[in-house]
Parts: structure tokens; C-alpha cells; sequence
């Protein structure tokens, strides 16, 4: 692929460079241009309640949100807008405010006169969603096109009026079936849902938009922002973005998702203004997207990176890089989680515990958790006990070669010359340690069958230079397998956020069979946290899966107590994909494919899905989590929890 196509998404893959794009107002805080990337987040009361939002709001903003959003699912939720403005303006705070809409249009149209932007969905703000599929003739589909102008265009010229700006905010589970039926549930499918909406407006010649592709599944929104971009690249649009993961879920694992996908993205300089969107109050988003904002205030001045003039993978369509596999290493095989013990002082059973391994000393046998590491690195460590057959032991090379039994582990090479230069290797597999200063030396690799390369960095631009790397080694068709590794001296949530950009942006275009951090943090900490970002990336399922709303002003349960009671009881359901939607207009579309779905349905009401499909409607939420595990267990889904001796 030549570097062209790619120049359509991104400045640059090498030098770090912020896409430039139109600057929007949003009352007086703009962004796009060359404005800093705007925080933001969503209040989760009712809008209804005056005070209660104004005195949430009050602490999202002082948390840092430069933007508040507020639901507005009805006309007298609109009409209280203008409450909650003058009450934050009285109590002397100018935010912004953004009314978000789904399936109102008089709702949004009041709102547009009211506060400083106004959010559409594309997938129901004039369509009903049937999940019907239907063959449209372009004639058709162009009536269809029309009815939405005409729907749509009264909203368009109230912004117009008002200097109100607009998010046309595309999700990859709210799709109209209109789009659908031509694309599919895809990213092309997302891009040209907003497309639609986006060339009325410019027919209007109204150009204050911010344009998003939400989905909870970080690889699907990637693609959809880069393909986003290069469509507008090609009908000469700019407009600036705004990113996010939807339903990214609570705790770390909220966190991961969030920075696997906004970070991949930010990594490339694509992104306006960021949310991170988390099952917990609203204020605790706004550190986070400013942790992982924050990050690249600094990167231009990173270390150069050699430029490239071909790019060899297709950056819309995910493809994992082809390897060998050596020693289950590769290939075919899941990517590998390696734990870091080199370190450690005192290495005893109690460790092995914190990455997934209890060893029962009355049967003498280790049990495994789901989480088990594959890889152990020792350094110059030994052990003093036998492990798992299953677990691979890494020595430096120098302590490997002094071993009695060298069979009980492999040596890792501190560079290639030290590799090459030994007379003594593993005739079954061998790490070494690889960086950019290789990238002219790497064609020598192609006879190394035992090798598994081990690639490290140490530039503030490290993602990119790693990704330098491997783009050399596809040049060369070298398959050897290949382990990133990074190294953080951060506090735990910087290292949770940096790692899980860092390796999430390269698991995201196929690269990567192994992942490893270096930290001082604790073990157990690290070992989750590499497992959290391979299943952010759905390249190694090792849990269950909560695709969670971040509830707002609709959501008609408790929903962080909710999550929390629906995971005690199925997080050991490895795989299971289960969405927790606070009303409807989360319910079916937004939690795009997951396995089973619980959607509140109204005040004590739930209603289970199974994927798109109602199953029970209207439950009472006292037995609504019963009910779930008995749609799971009628699916033979259901496999009690484990319990370890």
C-alpha cells in the first residue's frame, strides 16, 4: 500500500503530528484547529431535576469537563434546559452545554435555542429502528435520503440561527436499517450514516459540526474514525472529531477499553475533543480522558524515526501479521502474557499466585486461573521449586549458559550481536532483544527458526517506533514471532492508561504475539492489566465481557449497583459477552453484539435480550438477574463457578 493512502487518515506514522481540522465553537471554548483536545462528559441525572444536574455538573467541571452533556429525551426535558443554564450561569459557571438527543427532533430543535450544541444520533433521529432488512433501488434509497432532509434541515437552520453548534454522533449499534440493508454492520456502514446527515448540512451551508463513530468494540471504532477521515479527505471536509468508546464499562477494565481506542487514535494525532465513557458517577471520567490527553503535550519532541515509503498493511480492515510459530509462540496461537520476575528479591509460591498460579501442596499439583501468565522472565533469578510443565522459563543469556539442566528454561539474547555471536543456543527457542538501531541488520534473521524477537523502545514516540519495526520486517517478509515490550515508570493508572495505548494500538493492526511490561508496580497489577488489554483488543478472550452504558438522565436503574451484581454472579462465564443498558435507547442497538443484553424498560421493569432478539419483556428488576442466568443456563451457556482446593 503506498504511503498516500494513508496520508488520507494521518500526517504521518513516523513524526508525530496533529491532524489539523475546522475549529467549531461551542459557546467559548472552541475546538478543533489548533485548540487543545477538549475534555468532556455526561450528566447522570434527571434532567428533570434542576439542582441535582447543576451540582453534578459543578463537579464534572471542576473535575476538568470543559463540556457538559445533558440528555434531553423529551420536550419538557429541553424546555428545562434553560433552568439548568441560568442556575450554573448564577452560580458563575460559563460550560458549555450539550443537549443529547436520540429519536426527538422537536426536542432537539428547542434545545438548539437553548444551550451551546446539540448531539444527534444519524441511526434514529428520523428512522424507527426495526431490524427489518430491505433491498432499496438507488431511486428508493434516494427518497429515502430526501425524507431525512426534510426532517432534519429545520434542525440545521435553528443552529444556523442560534450559532448553536451540532455533534452528528454516529454509533456502530444504533445503524438505521436503511444503512444497514446497503452496508451492513460496518464502518463504512457508521461513516455513511453520518455522511448523510453531514452533506445536508453542508448543502445548508452549515459548517459548525463535530463529528464521532462510537462502538464498544475499540477495533470497530478505529476503523471507523480512519475511514471517516479519509472520506472526508476525498469530498475536501475537515471537520474535527470527537472520540470515544462507548459502553467502555467500569474499573480498569472501562479504562482499558477507553485508552485502547482513543489512545490508538491520538497516537496518530486524530482527535478534537475526547470522553471517556465509564459505568461510575461522571466526575471520575474527566481525570482519566485528561490522563490520557495530557500524554501528547509534549510528544513532537520526540526521538526522529526513520520514514517510510510504503505502509503494508490495510489500515480500514483489521489483519493480524503472519509469524511462525516456534514453540506455541505465533502462528495461529493466542498472543502470550509474559511476567516480569527479574526483580524480585524472594521468589516463592505466594508469587506465582499473583499471575494466576496456586500450587496445592497436598497433591502437589498446580492449579490455573484464567489469567495464568505463559511466559516467565527470571533474568538472572533461579527458582527453587518446579513449575507447571506449560510455563516457559527466560534466563538472561548469561546465567542460561551456567544452568546444570538448561532444558528447565531459554535464554534471551541482549542484542542481536551477543546472539549471533554465541556458540551456544536453545535448539528449540530463543528471545532476543531488537530496537529501531536494528532496522538495517534485520534481513540476517530470515534462517532463525528457533528466534522470537523481543521489541523494545525507549522514545517518547515508542508506539510508533515499534510500529517502524514491524512494518520493516513485513518489507522483508521475516515472520519470526515478536513479543512488544514497554517499560513505564508511572503511577499505576498512567501505566494502566499508557500501557494499554501503547500495546492496544499495535494489537489493533495486527501486530503482536506476546506483550510484556516492565514496571515497579505490583505484579498482580500488571499481569490483569496486560490480560484486560488483549481482551479489549478481542485478540485473547480470557473473561467475561460487560459491555456497560455510562448512565444519564435515562436510565431507569442504578446502574453501577446493578453492573456490580450482575458480574459477582457471571464473571467467571470466560467469553460471554454481557450488555447492562439503563433504558432502551441504549438497549438493542448499542450493545451491537453482545451475547445477551439487560435493558431497562421502565421503572422497575427489565427486559432480556438474546444478541438483537427480546426474550422476556417487562420483568420485575427483583427477578431480573435470575431470569438472566436462566436464559444463559437454557443456552447451555452456563458452566458453574470454579473453586480452587
Amino acid at each position: 500500500m503506498k504511503i498516500e493512502n494513508i496520508k488520507s487518515y494521518c500526517n504521518s506514522l513516523t513524526n508525530y503530528s496533529r491532524l489539523v481540522t475546522r475549529e467549531v465553537f461551542i459557546g467559548e471554548i472552541p475546538l478543533g484547529g489548533k485548540n487543545p483536545i477538549r475534555i468532556q462528559s455526561m450528566t447522570t441525572t434527571d434532567t428533570m431535576n434542576t439542582i441535582a444536574t447543576v451540582e453534578q455538573s459543578i463537579r464534572m467541571i471542576e473535575a476538568g469537563c470543559e463540556y457538559v452533556r445533558i440528555t434531553a429525551p423529551s420536550i419538557k426535558e429541553a424546555e428545562n434546559l434553560l433552568n439548568i443554564k441560568n442556575e450554573l450561569r448564577k452560580r458563575g459557571y460559563k460550560t458549555p452545554l450539550i443537549a443529547d438527543i436520540h429519536y426527538t427532533p422537536n426536542a432537539a430543535e428547542l434545545a438548539a435555542r437553548i444551550v451551546e450544541k446539540v448531539r444527534i444520533n444519524p441511526g434514529n433521529y428520523v428512522d424507527k429502528k426495526k431490524f427489518q432488512t430491505i433491498e432499496y433501488t438507488d431511486k428508493e434509497y434516494q427518497e429515502e435520503i430526501e425524507r431525512i432532509r426534510e426532517r432534519f434541515v429545520p434542525l440545521v437552520k435553528i443552529c444556523k440561527e442560534y450559532g448553536t453548534a451540532m455533534r452528528i454522533g454516529t454509533n456502530h449499534g444504533s445503524l438505521s436499517d436503511r444503512i444497514m440493508s446497503r452496508y451492513g454492520d460496518t464502518p463504512l456502514g457508521m461513516v455513511e450514516s453520518a455522511l448523510e446527515f453531514l452533506r445536508i448540512c453542508e448543502d445548508e451551508n452549515y459548517h459548525n459540526i463535530v463529528l464521532s463513530m462510537k462502538a464498544s468494540n475499540p477495533q470497530v471504532m478505529v476503523q471507523a474514525y480512519r475511514l471517516l477521515i479519509s472520506k472526508m479527505y476525498e469530498e475536501g471536509m475537515n471537520y474535527p472529531l470527537h472520540l470515544g468508546v462507548t459502553e467502555a464499562g467500569d474499573g480498569d477494565d472501562g479504562r482499558i477499553k477507553s485508552a485502547v481506542g482513543i489512545g490508538t487514535l491520538l497516537e496518530d494525532g486524530i482527535g478534537d475533543t475526547i470522553r471517556v465513557s465509564l459505568t461510575e458517577p461522571p466526575e471520575f471520567e474527566s481525570p482519566v480522558a485528561i490522563a490520557i490527553a495530557k500524554r501528547y503535550d509534549e510528544r513532537k519532541n520526540h526521538e526522529p524515526i526513520p520514514d517510510i515509503d510504503f505502509v503494508p498493511i490495510d489500515p480500514f480492515n483489521y489483519e493480524k501479521r503472519k509469524t511462525f510459530e516456534v514453540a506455541g509462540i505465533g502462528g495461529s496461537n493466542v498472543p502470550k502474557v509474559l511476567t516480569d520476575l527479574s526483580r524480585e528479591f524472594k521468589i516463592n509460591y505466594d508469587t506465582f499466585e499473583k499471575f494466576g498460579y496456586h500450587y496445592n501442596a497436598d497433591t502437589d499439583k498446580w492449579n490455573l486461573t484464567e489469567l495464568a501468565s505463559d511466559l516467565i522472565y527470571l533474568g538472572k533469578n533461579e527458582l527453587t521449586f518446579e513449575t507447571p510443565n506449560s510455563l516457559k522459563l527466560i534466563f538472561d543469556y548469561e546465567k542460561w549458559i551456567t544452568l546444570k539442566d538448561r532444558s528447565i528454561g531459554f535464554p534471551i539474547f541482549k542484542n542481536l550481536d551477543e546472539y549471533y555471536s554465541s556458540n551456544e543456543k536453545s535448539f528449540l527457542l530463543n528471545f532476543v532483544f531488537v530496537d529501531i538501531k536494528d532496522l538495517n541488520t534485520l534481513e540476517k534473521l530470515k534462517d532463525e527458526k528457533t528466534l522470537v524477537l523481543v521489541v523494545q523502545t525507549n522514545n517518547k514516540h515508542g508506539m510508533a517506533e515499534q510500529r517502524r519495526i514491524f512494518f520493516e520486517l513485513i518489507k522483508l517478509n521475516i515472520q519470526n514471532p515478536f513479543i512488544i515490550k514497554r517499560n513505564y515508570v508511572e503511577e499505576k493508572e498512567k501505566t494502566l492508561l499508557y500501557s494499554s495505548t501503547d500495546l492496544g494500538a499495535l494489537l489493533l493492526d495486527g501486530f503482536g504475539d506476546g506483550v510484556w511490561i516492565s514496571s515497579n508496580q505490583p505484579i498482580e497489577f500488571i499481569n490483569k492489566t496486560l490480560f484486560g488489554i488483549l481482551q479489549a483488543c478481542r485478540t485473547r478472550i480470557s473473561k467475561t465481557e460487560y459491555i456497560a452504558c455510562p448512565s444519564c438522565g435515562r436510565t431507569l436503574f442504578d446502574l453501577i449497583e446493578v453492573t456490580n451484581k450482575i458480574r459477582k454472579r457471571t464473571e467467571h462465564l470466560k467469553g460471554l459477552k454481557i450488555a447492562v443498558m439503563g433504558c432502551i435507547v441504549n438497549g438493542p442497538g448499542e450493545m451491537a453484539d453482545a451475547d445477551y443484553g439487560y435493558v431497562g424498560s421502565g421503572i422497575g421493569k427489565i427486559t432480556l435480550y438474546r444478541g438483537k432478539e427480546i426474550v422476556k419483556r417487562n420483568i420485575n428488576s427483583e427477578f431480573a438477574l435470575d431470569e438472566l442466568i436462566e436464559l444463559i443456563k437454557s443456552d447451555n451457556n452456563w458452566i458453574d463457578p470454579p473453586t480452587i482446593n
